[in-house]
């Protein structure tokens, strides 16, 4: 792969959203090429156009301004943007990386060097799914050189459908985490909340178990919950309402150590539903980084190898309390100790290094099939 080949990124989350692992994997390749990250449209304009935001000199974010239109008129808006800033940019053979693969049906005609399907989600299981998504996805396998996933349940379902499908659980930027042991000042809108304090950070969402929060806080009344994140497919009036719920809404991702720092226990208190049945969490490793114990619900990818390895305490609609009450009086040493060492054998920068060896090694490949098919 030549230092002068393009990344384009066709990806169904908006840079800005919440710093995940599009964004730590897409800032990565630009250290090195040119990387577009191109949105979903926002349906706000009379003619078609572009917004462009550079990120850094490499890393340009695209989003599509569309007049509002049917189904087949919008993807054929989408697929004359998309050319336009490949003609504008003499954008030629990139490795083109899906991550959705709705977006297949306005870039069929594109000629990549590669095509990467980083699968992060089971999509076709998230509320609001398109009913289309899954037929979509097998075009997408039939086309991709390279399928990744965000986790080894994903993978378990993926493997069959691809020859090369590689599991890549989402990973972390531990000394940003462990800034949080450190911070002894709290952020404003967190300083007035008493301890103890049981924390989220994420999107708030269907995969968010709120009958459980709620019996958090009436079991316990003198624990306080922080719950920070956007809230996105659910109505906010759905969200429990107690005087020991706060509900500080999105932060961004240079805030969260902050936050961290003055929380006791960090939770993920996750609905076991189709929407999680396939997720890894990335906080996991976040809020293990940061030294603070962790209580979840029994995601299969936090179970496995967080919780068989003691470094998660995993809990029920009726051991989710109790599960905090002993994270709160353990000592923690051991735990933190063995939660180091496991966090030391991972990074976003060298799970970016596997995907970009494979990128090569299989960039190789390709071209020296081209050249035998041509002899």
């Amino acid at each position: 792969m030549k230092p002068d080949t393009d990344i384009v990124c066709l990806s169904h989350l908006r840079w800005g959203f919440v710093y995940q692992r599009p964004n730590h994997l897409m800032s990565r390749f630009a250290r090195e090429r040119r990387t577009f990250f191109f949105e979903e449209p926002i349906f706000d304009a009379s003619e078609p156009q572009l917004e462009m935001r550079r990120v850094n000199e490499n890393l340009i974010v695209v989003t599509p301004h569309l007049p509002e239109a049917d189904h087949d008129k919008t993807i054929e808006r989408q697929k004359q943007v998309l050319d336009r800033l490949l003609h504008d940019f003499a954008v030629k053979d990139p490795v083109l990386w899906f991550y959705t693969p709705m977006a297949l049906q306005f870039a069929p005609h594109i000629k990549p060097l590669l095509t990467v399907y980083d699968c992060m989600d089971e999509l076709s299981h998230f509320d609001g799914a398109h009913p289309d998504i899954v037929h979509h996805e097998k075009q997408l396998f039939s086309r991709a050189d390279l399928v990744f996933t965000g986790g080894h349940s994903l993978w378990e379902a993926k493997k069959q459908h691809h020859p090369r499908v590689y599991p890549f659980p989402s990973s972390v930027e531990a000394d940003h985490f462990k800034q949080a042991r450190t911070i002894v000042e709290d952020p404003a809108d967190q300083a007035p909340i008493p301890r103890p304090r049981i924390g989220f950070f994420g999107v708030i969402d269907e995969r968010m178990d709120l009958e459980l929060i709620a019996k958090i806080a009436e079991e316990r009344p003198d624990w306080h919950l922080v719950m920070l994140g956007p809230v996105v497919k659910i109505d906010p009036k759905t969200l429990p309402k107690r005087e020991n719920i706060h509900w500080l809404g999105g932060k961004k991702y240079e805030e969260l150590p902050h936050y961290l720092a003055g929380w006791d226990v960090a939770m993920m208190p996750f609905a076991l539903n189709q929407s999680t049945k396939f997720i890894s969490p990335t906080k996991t490793l976040e809020y293990l980084a940061a030294g603070k114990p962790v209580v979840s619900t029994a995601i299969r990818d936090v179970v496995r190898p967080y919780g068989e390895k003691g470094l998660v305490r995993i809990g029920d609609k009726d051991t989710f309390v109790r599960e905090i009450a002993l994270a709160l009086e353990e000592d923690g040493t051991i735990r933190r100790e063995a939660a180091d060492a496991h966090v030391a054998r991972t990074s976003w920068d060298h799970t970016f290094k596997k995907m970009s060896a494979l990128l090569h090694e299989t960039a190789r490949t390709k071209q020296g099939a081209d050249r035998c098919s041509t002899t």
